[in-house]
């Protein structure tokens, strides 16, 4: 008899629940999210800029969302995630001050990235966060391009992006705050204006050098035991001429977990994201992903009934048997997984 697994018991919506992670609008998260967390039916919540008045205020909103989940039949810690890059992109007050690039440029760049990493946690781990939507491991081609205008990317070698992004990730890790490499296979040569979250976005460059550069960093992460990994919603001819990589199976399954060999959590970007206009509805989308072997489907709309629909969708799915039984099972216990590692 195979053991059970931290699944077992848990009802078909429950499970469906297990792969969201919702948002909210305000300073307060509202009944509808609490009632979500009660039953058990939520993995985590991502906070933005809106939903942070202090870090007094978002440690009381935390406390109160711990509370909701220990009152469900799901006994993991949920996942509380925040981008905390450093520099320009953080939604928590304090530390990481720097940008990535700004640590690529220091004198002992190896040892600013292991601070930052550290800090990051330290941060996160100060208001009850326990998942960092970083480090950035793009690497970026062209000065002032998506990624670098706003100091995102370590550097444009990817042998200089590779260890930057392990000591961020070694040091935060060791903070108890999982780290998240994004965005796979890579957004560094992104023009200015090919923004994922706005528009639909095709990255023509050759497997060669997706695979020589952009995809270098991600390897070196994946070796060193990075909890998750983002994927781009970006189109890569190379690897997939007609599907954003968070959407393809052949990115997925084939690239990141068979060739490069990542075996922990995958993480969509947002599901509202305007690479996505022409995939459907917001359930649409979410079982696209899913079947593509994605893990956590990530609704930042900050919206509850975004993640609802989501919720919703992945359980018709999983009754009709449109997504395969064993590989969502195999998913939820991924995260269930991550989740009793964290705190």
């Amino acid at each position: 008899m195979p053991a059970p697994t931290r699944s077992a018991g848990l009802t078909r919506r429950q499970l469906a629940g297990q792969r969201i992670i919702y948002s909210y609008p305000g300073l307060a998260p509202p009944a509808s999210l609490l009632r979500v967390i009660r039953a058990g039916e939520a993995a985590g919540v991502i906070f933005f800029g809106e939903n942070i008045a202090s870090t007094a205020q978002i440690s009381s909103v935390i406390a109160e969302l711990r509370r909701a989940q220990a009152q469900s039949r799901v006994q993991v810690p949920l996942l509380l995630m925040v981008d905390q890059e450093g520099g320009l992109i953080q939604r928590l007050p304090g530390a990481p001050a720097l940008s990535e690039k700004r640590i690529g440029q220091s004198a002992d760049s190896v040892a600013a990235a292991a601070a930052a990493g550290t800090a990051a946690g330290r941060t996160l781990a100060a208001v009850g966060m326990n998942v960092n939507l970083a480090p950035v491991l793009d690497v970026y081609s062209t000065a002032g391009n998506f990624i670098d205008q706003y100091q995102r990317s370590y550097s444009a070698n990817p042998g200089t992006v590779a260890p930057l992004g392990r000591a961020f990730i070694t040091a935060q890790q060791r903070t108890g705050v999982a780290a998240t490499a994004k965005h796979f296979p890579g957004l560094g040569r992104a023009a200015t204006d090919q923004n994922t979250d706005t528009r639909p976005v095709t990255l023509s460059q050759s497997l060669a050098t997706l695979r020589g550069t952009d995809e270098f960093p991600y390897s070196a992460a994946v070796a060193i035991g990075v909890d998750l990994v983002m994927l781009s919603w970006a189109i890569y001819p190379a690897l997939d001429p007609n599907r954003p990589a968070g959407l393809s199976p052949t990115v997925v399954r084939q690239e990141l977990r068979g060739r490069i060999g990542f075996t922990g959590v995958t993480i969509t970007d947002a599901l509202e994201a305007g690479a996505l206009a022409h995939y459907g509805s917001t359930g649409q989308r979410a079982v696209a992903a899913a079947a593509a072997g994605m893990d956590l489907i990530l609704c930042s709309a900050r919206d509850v009934s975004q993640g609802e629909a989501a919720t919703a969708a992945l359980l018709t799915a999983q009754t009709a048997g449109q997504l395969d039984a064993a590989g969502f099972i195999a998913a939820t216990d991924r995260i269930a997984d991550l989740r009793a590692r964290l705190h």
